[in-house]
């Protein structure tokens, strides 16, 4: 029985091959995880669809694999059959921290509709929109090599190549075919190589494709937030008896409410193949999570509809999960505008790129007592820095400027904060 990838929803088309949970010669039950694969959504654990004798892998730990490709076969006793198994409905596992390099096997040449490829090479192949499936391999027994794929999409590839294994720290690595210094004396045992794989290389994705797709620009303005610290300090003994962990990061949600429903073009996406900018009428805010595997979003939706009690609630459940990989598909897609909280870390404001296909992120920075002039006078008062990446292809910098200051106006004023906030 051929294994194949199944189809995992929400318009997923590959992922990778995390983990294995067999081996070749592994007897195996109906319903026992097989593998663990990361989508750009989730981790998801697979499960055999039949029991019987694992004869074949075909897809090793940290290979891309396409939806319907053969990963595995299974010897059930009797003729061979195809079978594309439904992803687990358990809760995601976490994504386990990147492994050390480890020798790249090619498979045997000539295996019929098998692309030999390490995925590095894949993935160039996906930025140079070439088919990696037409192309013919002049590596080791029949392996595609970066230049391969890059004399597939017409790009002009110098005569030398690569060795084809390097040594680094005590380890044999295959190596690019194209790194022409890429020689045993280019690493050293004070170096170490360690594969972008995983939830790292899915945020490298995300992120050039973000920077690729839009015209990003960001506005940074300061505001006076004394008077969030002094309704949050009020609110404090309420939240505790309802069991809320009350940070400001609620009242910044909510502030958001207003200030999108003014600026739609800002909690929108772009569309590029129909050319359409889509405006949602909802408003799900996606928080960035800093995690030990990397920066992932779990969504709040419809805060319009939740007080700040309830906000924090969520976004305390929704981070712990986030901090042990639980996150599930539907708790990370469908957000409309990202915020970013780096206030707890330091540093005096930052330049985030945009949560991809979103149009804008709201970058969130360290509160600190500064000298202001208020109402005439200079006093030392709690302030911060808002700094707003957008799409100048949807929204003008006047635009995303004015979204901003309704923002602060909002921040600002008691009697407007807490008509936002509760």
């Amino acid at each position: 029985m051929e294994f194949k990838l199944p189809d995992l929803g929400e318009g997923i088309t590959e992922g990778e091959v995390l983990k294995w949970m067999v081996k070749e010669g592994d007897q195996v039950t109906e319903d026992q995880p097989l593998v663990e694969v990361m989508t750009d959504k989730v981790n998801v654990q697979i499960p055999s669809p039949r029991s019987g004798r694992v004869s074949k892998i075909m897809a090793k730990e940290g290979d891309m694999a396409k939806v319907g490709q053969t990963i595995l076969v299974i010897d059930e006793g009797g003729a061979g059959s195809v079978v594309s198994a439904a992803p687990a409905p358990a809760a995601p596992t976490p994504a386990p921290v990147a492994p050390q390099p480890v020798m790249v096997q090619p498979q045997p040449q000539g295996t019929p509709g098998i692309v030999i490829a390490t995925p590095a090479t894949r993935r160039l192949a996906r930025e140079l929109n070439v088919d990696i499936s037409a192309v013919a391999g002049t590596g080791s027994q029949g392996r595609i090599t970066d230049d391969d794929v890059r004399r597939a999409s017409g790009q002009h590839v110098e005569a030398a190549s690569a060795p084809a294994v390097v040594q680094a720290t005590g380890t044999a690595v295959q190596a690019p075919a194209t790194t022409v210094q890429a020689s045993a004396a280019s690493y050293s045992s004070r170096e170490e190589l360690v594969p972008l794989r995983g939830l790292r290389k899915i945020i490298a994705e995300r992120m050039v494709k973000s920077q690729a797709t839009a015209a990003q620009v960001t506005h940074v303005d300061e505001v006076d937030v004394t008077e969030l610290v002094m309704l949050r300090e009020a609110l404090q003994v309420t939240a505790e008896k309802r069991g809320v962990h009350l940070t400001y990061l609620p009242f910044i949600v909510k502030s958001l409410v207003p200030a999108l429903r003014e600026f739609p073009y800002l909690n929108a996406s772009l569309d590029d193949q129909s050319g359409n900018i889509i405006l949602k009428k909802y408003y799900n805010i996606g928080i960035a999570t800093d995690t030990e595997q990397g920066l992932v979003v779990p969504v709040i939706r419809d805060v319009d509809t939740k007080d700040i009690f309830e906000l924090g609630s969520e976004i305390d459940r929704l981070s712990e999960k986030a901090r042990k990989g639980a996150l599930t598909l539907d708790e990370v897609r469908g957000s409309t505008f990202t915020i970013t909280n780096v206030g707890a870390i330091g540093g005096l404001f930052a330049t985030p790129i945009i949560n991809y296909p979103e149009v804008a992120i709201l970058g969130l920075h360290k509160i600190a007592k500064r000298p202001v002039v208020h109402e005439g006078r200079v006093e030392v008062r709690d302030s911060t820095y808002l700094s707003l990446t957008f799409d100048h292809r949807v929204a003008d910098g006047a635009y995303a400027a004015r979204f901003t200051t309704r923002i602060i106006e909002t921040l600002q004023d008691t009697r407007k904060l807490l008509a936002a906030v509760l």
